[in-house]
């Protein structure tokens, strides 16, 4: 159990920024975790939200002091950093967000920032690639913006099973989310709780296997999308085991998707504040076909 007694310096300031800069190597997420288990009293009174604290309040933190050990740096692989943003290249089979998850790494090797970064956007578990964080609130607000006006394109690279007629095309289709079965189905006509989603592909490379190498584009960033549509195009991504075929997995002998997020371009439409200098900006990972030798 900690014991701490607020300040005039923290005086009407948030229990986490109290708590955040007094209590070394606490993350925001054990802080939320510790907050929702009530396990944080103010003033003698068990507590579940973020309140405004005032001087002289007295604050008690049960939380166990092998959970604030100082961890050793995470092994990102980051691969563009400044003041603002932070992009990493994320390995397959870790969560963006979560316990345990990319984020948890990225919290422990920032512990020492008031505003520890945070990921402007998501991709699957098991597709490996370039993840965008932002290092202030400032830049965070933006981003998310920019992404929701579809002014930061995203692109992966996918190998998939079959060679699709046209060498580039947009496609237009509709997405339905079932949570209960964490499965997500296409439509080509509106429906019922159905979202539009667009996707564009093109194709990079033709093998003699009756495989194709191909730079897909996303403009709605939909739970699964890539995966969802391309499957239901017939052309499913080799080692999907939930949207592809189990022989065609069995037969290239992949486990995990061949899905990699490599490239984003930021195409600002107006005045983006601080981040006014990425406009036009490209960032890419350099395109590993090892990563798709079947």
């Amino acid at each position: 159990m900690k014991k701490l007694i607020v300040n005039q310096k923290y005086n009407e300031k948030k229990l986490n920024k109290f708590l955040l800069e007094n209590i070394p190597n606490l993350t925001y997420g054990l802080f939320c975790n510790t907050l929702r288990k009530k396990d944080i009293k103010v003033n003698g009174k068990r507590i579940n939200k973020d309140i405004i604290l005032y001087n002289g309040d007295i604050v008690l933190v049960y939380i166990a002091d092998s959970l604030l050990e100082e961890k050793k740096p995470a092994n990102l692989d980051i691969i563009y950093e400044d003041d603002n943003i932070l992009f990493i290249n994320k390995p397959i089979n870790l969560e963006v967000t979560g316990n345990n998850s990319l984020t948890t790494l990225v919290h422990q090797q920032y512990h020492t920032f008031t505003f520890k970064p945070m990921p402007c956007h998501r991709i699957d578990r098991n597709t490996t690639g370039l993840v965008l964080f932002a290092k202030n609130e400032k830049s965070l607000e933006i981003l998310l913006s920019k992404f929701k006006n579809h002014e930061i394109e995203k692109h992966y690279l996918a190998l998939v099973y079959g060679h699709p007629s046209s060498n580039s095309k947009k496609l237009e289709a509709y997405l339905f989310k079932d949570n209960k079965k964490s499965m997500v189905y296409i439509s080509d006509t509106p429906k019922k709780g159905y979202s539009k989603i667009i996707t564009s592909y093109t194709i990079l490379e033709k093998r003699k296997d009756n495989t194709s190498v191909l730079d897909v584009e996303i403009e709605t960033g939909k739970t699964h999308q890539i995966r969802a549509h391309l499957a239901y195009l017939n052309y499913p991504i080799i080692g999907d085991g939930k949207y592809g075929k189990n022989d065609i997995n069995k037969k290239f002998n992949k486990k995990v998707q061949m899905l990699c997020s490599y490239k984003m371009i930021f195409n600002f439409n107006n005045d983006s504040g601080i981040l006014n200098y990425l406009n036009n900006l490209k960032f890419e990972l350099p395109i590993d076909m090892n990563f798709f030798s079947v």
